[in-house]
């Protein structure tokens, strides 16, 4: 599984727009996605790879997990991804 693709695929369905046009230096606020939005991703990227996300993502001062761009979620994906396996 990409882990790349599957999270854009997530995030552009949250914000009802085509994939192609959700870039890696996109912001959800960029993409129309609000907290609620941010959270129904959430819960989708946990489910699609089996992963928890830290509960105060969405809280930047309070979490490693970077939510500011989409590439800055992919990238933190990939690691928690990487961290459950080994």
């Amino acid at each position: 599984m990409d882990i790349k693709h599957k999270v854009i695929e997530i995030i552009a369905d949250q914000a009802m727009i085509d994939p192609a046009d959700v870039t890696m230096e996109s912001s959800l606020e960029d993409l129309g996605i609000d907290s609620l939005g941010l959270v129904e991703s959430i819960f989708a990227i946990e489910e699609a790879f089996d992963i928890q996300v830290p509960f105060n993502a969405n809280e930047p001062t309070e979490s490693d997990f970077d939510i500011s761009s989409v590439g800055s979620i992919v990238r933190n994906i990939e690691k928690l991804v990487a961290d459950q396996k080994s």
